[in-house]
């Protein structure tokens, strides 16, 4: 398990709520319509998570599950092959890790949420569909997305890699897909990815509040437009390896860096 014990833990539905929104504003063109999902860590093993159906733009407290991640991730184990056999097997899970009685329906992205919990130190998670993250993730060039660092401000909020996962078919399959990606990223990097590409699909954010995993996304999609914009220039011109090492180890960047955090914590209360 890579988690540490004794992380901090969100309980704070109306935060929950703000994030939701901001994600779903559509002047920001990160999720419209019932795109996209948020959850945070109330406890060890409960986490709450909009519920299927409902838009972030729109959603209210009501709109928001309280589940079981331990009752979530037994899915991972699951060894049937039929599809209809599995959709009904997942379906019944979800129902069953409901904490209280409620005619709603987890996100399909509930698993994944609940493995991301699992396996890495994030208390807040947001899944959008950023227009320009998706332009070159469901292009021939998505690598481009991982491939370097453009710049610093992005080095400071997104880390100095981030993890792209090819197309997977949602729900058990993407979990498992992702599990073993965020393995091999910590094995390679000796830290869990803050920001997870989807091809095809779209981006996850991990973070320690509602303001942080705003920041991030907000600031991969930016990117995403920078590199976008780099191709009818010639193409990215990443920073050097030693370039990106500096700024994520210089002391100003790392003191920026601690603001920020701090300023994220202090938002959240």
């Amino acid at each position: 398990m890579l988690r540490q014990e004794g992380m901090v833990r969100m309980d704070d539905r109306e935060a929950l709520l703000t994030l939701a929104h901001q994600l779903g504003d559509p002047s920001k063109a990160l999720a419209v319509s019932a795109e996209g999902n948020v959850s945070a860590r109330l406890g060890e093993d409960t986490m709450s998570i909009k519920a299927s159906g409902c838009s972030m733009a729109s959603m209210t407290v009501q709109d928001l599950v309280d589940v079981r991640i331990s009752t979530l991730t037994t899915l991972l184990a699951s060894t049937t092959t039929d599809e209809g056999t599995q959709d009904d097997h997942t379906r019944s899970i979800y129902e069953a890790s409901k904490i209280k009685s409620t005619t709603r329906t987890p996100s399909v992205e509930a698993i994944l949420h609940a493995t991301l919990y699992e396996t890495t130190e994030a208390t807040v998670i947001a899944h959008t569909h950023p227009t320009a993250v998706n332009a070159l993730g469901c292009s021939q060039q998505s690598q481009l997305l991982v491939e370097g660092m453009l710049f610093p401000d992005a080095i400071v909020l997104m880390g100095s890699r981030q993890l792209l996962i090819p197309y997977t078919d949602p729900g058990i399959p993407l979990a498992r897909v992702v599990r073993a990606g965020v393995q091999e990223f910590f094995a390679s990097e000796g830290t869990t990815p803050r920001v997870i590409y989807l091809a095809n699909h779209g981006l996850f954010v991990l973070a320690t509040s509602p303001s942080e995993a705003l920041q991030i996304t907000e600031m991969a999609n930016k990117n995403a437009t920078i590199i976008l914009g780099t191709l009818a220039a010639g193409g990215p011109n990443f920073l050097s390896p030693d370039h990106v090492r500096r700024i994520d180890s210089r002391p100003d960047e790392l003191y920026r860096r601690g603001k920020l955090a701090t300023a994220r914590r202090s938002s959240h209360g």
